[in-house]
């Protein structure tokens, strides 16, 4: 739905551009009309040059402003994206429970800053699992299709909420969000979730919800 959304408003703002240039379009034509029945004699044509070679220019400034809002608009210069990459890392605790750590590396690689105000990270048990457990998995997307995505259990979930100003990632710029999690030693592989939400959605839709990031570990003693 909001994919057809932004179709649907990028066609809209097609239009509109369209609709503006032949507005400019026909009321040169209508100026030029008049202009030729109302001017008469030697200076007429000298007029006429002069007033084509300003209506040119309008129409070089207006050509140029549409071009500068459709590279700004419709091909997203001025909207926010982030690229994300994880660093996941163990270490045991005990002889029952692990640490695990992972680090959401945020790069701004748009022409706006971002201020973010909402994001989630998510630990899921991939391994062990039982035979019974990995079919359902499996038939829930590829037979039954009740999901798009393996739904592994989630053993460790924490939403964090930031103030305005408070988490702002300028472009170019790479900003680091650590969250720990304590896991049993029985877990051999997790998969780490993080998402973080698009702050300005709401006032702009065509702008991206959010964005995440997916990585699967092997907790795994290589001594």
């Amino acid at each position: 739905m909001n994919r057809l959304r932004r179709i649907l408003w990028t066609r809209g703002q097609a239009w509109r551009g369209a609709l503006i240039v032949g507005a400019v379009v026909v009321a040169l034509v209508v100026a030029f009309a008049l202009l030729n029945v109302s001017l008469s004699g030697a200076g007429r044509f000298k007029d006429i040059a002069a007033i084509v070679q300003s209506s040119v220019t309008a129409v070089a400034i207006v050509a140029g402003g549409i071009f500068a809002y459709y590279k700004l608009q419709l091909f997203r210069d001025l909207e926010p994206h982030l690229t994300i990459s994880h660093e996941v890392s163990h270490r045991p605790l005990s002889d029952s429970y692990v640490h695990v750590a992972v680090t959401a590396n945020l790069y701004n690689s748009s022409k706006v800053h971002i201020d973010i105000l909402t994001y989630t990270f998510q630990l899921q048990e991939v391994a062990p699992a039982s035979d019974t457990e990995v079919e359902r998995l499996y038939n829930d997307v590829f037979e039954d299709r009740y999901e798009d995505y393996f739904q592994w259990p989630v053993i460790g979930e924490i939403e964090l909420n930031k103030e305005i100003g408070e988490m702002i990632i300028e472009p170019g710029e790479t900003h680091r969000e650590t969250f720990e999690f304590i896991v049993s030693t029985e877990i051999k592989a997790v998969m780490v979730y993080s998402y973080f939400e698009n702050s300005i959605h709401s006032q702009k839709p065509q702008t991206a919800e959010g964005w995440g990031a997916t990585t699967i570990y092997d907790i795994v003693d290589h001594n």
